[in-house]
């Protein structure tokens, strides 16, 4: 069975928070690929919905959303890009990437929330109760 660690954004606050989906839950999130939506009560965030912004896989290599599928792949990199950083003005160099698409293969998922619900994030998750 899947089982990733999802870190959600939350763009009005400015945190984020690691959370896992395992299982059943973490199924919802296989086949989407960068940009989808999913709900957000996979991760516990019930009446919330998640865009799905990146990740990586077990070895690190970032999801790229300009790959096709869920394979590695090495792509010719002009640029900054996710996952390559040139050092000089022209530099180009073939990195090896995952697809765009959610797979077993990947070990973390990067997720803003677009809609929210009723409730705060804060209590739907304990956090802050601890002060």
């Amino acid at each position: 069975m899947a089982s990733f660690t999802v870190v959600v954004g939350d763009p009005e606050s400015g945190s984020s928070h690691q959370l896992e989906a395992e299982e059943q839950d973490a199924n919802r999130f296989i086949g989407k690929s960068i940009g989808e939506e999913v709900d957000g009560s996979a991760v516990g965030l019930e009446g919330y919905t998640l865009e799905i912004t990146g990740g990586s896989d077990d070895a690190g290599r970032p999801l790229n959303p300009d790959a096709a599928g869920a394979n590695l792949s090495e792509v010719l990199m002009t640029g900054r890009q996710t996952g390559y950083k040139p050092s000089r003005d022209g530099e180009r160099r073939r990195i090896t990437v995952r697809g765009k698409e959610v797979s077993d293969a990947v070990a973390q998922i990067n997720a803003s929330i677009v809609a929210r619900g009723s409730t705060d994030v804060d209590e739907l998750l304990g956090d802050g109760d601890d002060e």
